[in-house]
């Protein structure tokens, strides 16, 4: 349902009289390429696709040839969309794309620019600057269960397994080919070749022991301290913090914030960890599926981090996602939305815990909504079914 509803914003936005440029953003290995692939499929304006990721040079002379095969085919046709695949690989992309942009603005010239990128980490090399006021985001994350039950026949049991990478569904019946795929195409690609590619990565071997200690404590509240403890060559916390919102802007793991009325005390909280999509977990690990999801303990594990991820997935459109602990009281998450609190506790079999933190909170803020996922609650099925907004 979400990659339909993506398609439909694009082919909206691509038939609006005010044109913007489109910049599709999102993890590696999430469709985004197939997606625009459908897009051209769906839409009468016509399409030329080029990715930076099979060009020879990738450089200002490369980016401004693609743009003229484009205002030719406008040209021709009355109207066209230029797709620029993998967009930041190019060198100083932005400055480039201001000018074309800026040019056919003033020339009227109807062509429609989507831009598509691998990690959202280039948007911090100039798009603010260089392409305000010029363009519109879209978000592309990991597939839901919904859409990987729709499209492939998973299993809620598959699902906490395999994930939500549609690649990586043909080889779940051979598992070490999928876990190979996963930790290749995915883990490897993403931490060892695209982050170190797009930004100044200082200690590289940190960044990726932070992505395996990030997995093993998903789920739990983690100090920078103990991760300085746990890490060697380290560095400081800032180094830390850092690291970890890079791994969050690629989509593997990330450090939700302690929820409090102080933004500031927020953003100094010790961060929970969170794994983005199940089978980063997974696919690390040696273990088989059934092993997995046997063990009260590990499947609890993987329960916890698929909903903080269906929830991640929605607030990076949407909302804002925390935690919350205060003494002996903890709560699993906490979605905002506007001025709306939705306040949840997860049940997933691992830890008998009572619900006394979801009440107290509740009695500290009386005005937001409680929710129990899972045991005793709402069906785990249900809620991966539909959209945390929904609840308020």
């Amino acid at each position: 349902m979400y990659r339909r509803q993506t398609i439909e914003i694009i082919k909206k936005r691509l038939n609006e009289d005010r044109k913007f440029i489109q910049i599709l953003l999102g993890p590696r290995q999430v469709g985004k390429t197939t997606l625009v692939m459908q897009l051209e499929e769906n839409n009468e304006i016509p399409q030329l696709y080029a990715s930076a990721d099979d060009a020879q040079t990738r450089d200002r002379i490369w980016l401004e040839t693609q743009w003229q095969r484009g205002r030719v085919l406008a040209k021709n046709r009355g109207k066209a969309v230029l797709v620029i695949d993998e967009i930041q690989k190019v060198s100083d992309w932005s400055d480039s794309v201001k000018a074309l942009w800026d040019a056919d603005t003033r020339n009227k010239t109807p062509l429609h620019v989507l831009l598509l990128g691998s990690t959202p980490l280039f948007a911090a090399r100039g798009i603010t600057e260089s392409l305000a006021g010029r363009y519109e985001t879209i978000y592309a994350s990991h597939w839901s269960y919904q859409e990987m039950a729709d499209a492939f026949a998973y299993s809620l049991d598959e699902y906490f397994y395999f994930g939500g990478y549609p690649g990586a569904a043909h080889l779940r019946k051979e598992p070490q080919r999928w876990r190979h795929y996963v930790k290749e195409s995915i883990i490897e690609a993403t931490v060892s070749r695209d982050l170190l590619a797009t930004v100044r990565i200082d200690k590289p071997a940190l960044l990726r022991n932070l992505f395996f200690l990030a997995c093993n404590y998903g789920g739990r509240i983690l100090s920078y301290t103990k991760m300085l403890g746990q890490l060697n060559d380290a560095g400081n916390t800032t180094t830390l913090a850092h690291y970890l919102d890079l791994l969050s802007q690629c989509g593997l793991v990330c450090g939700l914030q302690k929820f409090s009325g102080e933004s500031v005390r927020s953003r100094g909280s010790s961060p929970k960890l969170l794994t983005l999509d199940p089978s980063l977990l997974t696919a690390i690990d040696e273990r088989e599926a059934s092993d997995w999801l046997e063990d009260p303990e590990s499947k609890g594990h993987l329960v916890e981090n698929v909903i903080g991820s269906h929830l991640w997935r929605v607030s990076r459109e949407k909302g804002q996602l925390f935690y919350w602990s205060e003494g002996k009281w903890e709560l699993d998450f906490v979605y905002t939305l506007g001025r709306s609190i939705l306040a949840i506790e997860v049940k997933s079999g691992r830890r008998q815990r009572s619900v006394s933190g979801l009440a107290e909170f509740k009695k500290r803020n009386p005005d937001c909504r409680t929710l129990i996922v899972g045991m005793g609650g709402v069906p785990l099925e249900d809620f991966l079914r539909t959209s945390p907004e929904d609840w308020f």
